[in-house]
């Protein structure tokens, strides 16, 4: 794809044949060595792919109040990492790679869902995502946050075990610290054919999941992507969810650009 950076999630380690052309950082920038154990070492990561662009990984330490310039203070396990990007003969820009894992509901709850809620995962990585921000002014922040969410925008509601109400509040912190919604939404993507029943008529959700084998039936979008306002002006986000261009993971690719200013 000619990418400078790759932000991946669940993703395999590099195969040998590739491995020396990637930029990984040191492990302290998705281990924290205190709770992220190696099972989830590839639940958020973030690769240098070229050189034209410099990259300085933030290491991940516990959520401290006061952190050192090159650290991260995190709370979650494996849902995110962090770096700054700087481009040729452009301003740098702090990029966020997220996963809302899943999360089982307590015991005592007697719960029936199999899988739990991703909205815990998704609150947290906010959290620890604020601490890049530093002024209620958000076009003073140059931030980019994507991944898998784990859940779907602006949905109806309608089905069994939605959490549609929490959801939507993922997204209301998100603009409440100055982080606009880039999507990808349609027309910068494929849309389901014919609308799933889990959304509405006008929606602009694009596929970005798979939950079977046949990329034509694709019916989700967990995959978004936000930038801070003022700096979202210079950022195209876009779903390669074409069945030709989908790739062989369940996942789509996002294929974000940030033009100069």
């Amino acid at each position: 794809m000619d990418a400078d950076v790759a932000l991946l999630q669940e993703a395999c380690k590099p195969p040998p044949d590739v491995a020396g052309r990637i930029g990984l950082g040191c492990d302290e920038h998705w281990d924290s060595q205190l709770w992220n154990s190696r099972w989830y070492e590839e639940r958020g990561r973030f690769k240098k792919l070229s050189d034209r662009v410099e990259v300085e990984w933030f290491k991940q330490v516990s959520p401290i109040g006061m952190p050192e310039p090159d650290e991260f203070p995190v709370s979650g396990i494996g849902t995110v990492a962090a770096a700054r990007v700087t481009p040729r003969n452009a301003q740098p820009f702090v990029v966020v790679s997220m996963y809302a894992r899943w999360m089982a509901p307590h015991p005592s709850t007697n719960s029936k869902w199999r899988v739990g809620y991703a909205d815990g995962s998704a609150h947290r990585i906010i959290s620890d995502l604020s601490v890049f921000i530093g002024d209620v002014d958000p076009s003073t922040h140059r931030i980019l946050v994507a991944g898998d969410l784990n859940m779907a925008h602006d949905t109806l509601g309608n089905e069994w075990q939605s959490l549609r109400d929490r959801e939507r509040t993922v997204w209301d912190r998100m603009k409440a610290i100055g982080l606009e919604y880039m999507g990808p939404q349609y027309p910068h993507g494929r849309k389901a054919e014919p609308t799933p029943s889990h959304l509405p008529q006008d929606t602009k959700n694009v596929p970005t999941y798979r939950a079977n084998k046949t990329p034509e039936t694709a019916q989700l979008q967990l995959d978004h992507v936000f930038a801070s306002h003022g700096f979202h002006e210079n950022v195209s986000v876009r779903a390669m969810n074409e069945v030709k261009e989908w790739g062989p993971s369940d996942h789509c690719r996002l294929l974000i650009e940030v033009g100069s200013e």
